[in-house]
């Protein structure tokens, strides 16, 4: 069988018919020394918050094999969210993204096309590949601003309805403070927003952030 490549800025990832394999690739411009640091420090990081976030609930990759710049995973197969979204898929979205934070770690690219809806109906988490623990409201703030942003530039027709849905799901699951986390993600807006302004920029208004 044929294997499918892609290249990303950070990685090369090969899927092969069950398994995934990505490897973080050189990048000239940094020292060695350094460059390998960094790879190997993103490449244990990735693998580390994937298997913690398996752990606390969230359908993700199985994690095969780790080692100083490849990760090799499970292939999770069936239809990239950003094609097939719905109400339910993005309520289901939210429900992910809360457990996700109960464990303490942000995705860091919260994106519809970072979820798959498997083929067995479940809503699986993809590509840590930005992913760290942190607990702060701020954080968590900004990783739901991230996921709303793509709903306004991918999803702008249904983005009211997929946005509520997915709030729906992150109140139900998140054991914190929801709503201080889903205020921050607001405020996050309104600061880029007053920044636009004052550097003149006139990006479209999307209204009521909420």
């Amino acid at each position: 069988m044929e294997i499918e490549r892609e290249q990303c800025a950070e990685a090369v990832v090969e899927l092969h018919s069950e398994t995934v394999c990505k490897r973080r690739i050189p990048k000239r411009y940094r020292l060695p020394v350094l460059d390998e640091r960094l790879r190997r420090e993103r490449t244990r990081m990735e693998a580390k918050t994937i298997s913690e976030a398996r752990r606390h609930g969230v359908p993700t990759p199985i994690i095969f094999d780790v080692d100083d710049y490849e990760i090799v995973m499970e292939r999770i197969h069936g239809k990239i969210a950003r094609d097939v979204l719905d109400d339910e898929i993005c309520e289901k979205m939210g429900e992910t993204v809360a457990k996700l934070h109960n464990a303490s770690i942000i995705h860091g690219d919260l994106t519809t096309s970072n979820f798959i809806v498997g083929c067995d109906g479940r809503v699986y988490l993809i590509d840590f590949g930005l992913s760290f623990f942190d607990t702060t409201t701020e954080s968590r703030g900004v990783d739901i601003h991230v996921f709303f942003q793509c709903l306004r530039g991918t999803h702008a027709s249904h983005e009211h309805s997929f946005r509520h849905a997915f709030l729906r799901g992150y109140r139900r699951f998140f054991a914190g403070d929801a709503d201080a986390v889903i205020r921050r993600a607001d405020e996050i807006w309104l600061r880029g927003r007053f920044v636009e302004r004052r550097s003149g920029g006139r990006g479209g208004d999307h209204g009521d952030p909420r």
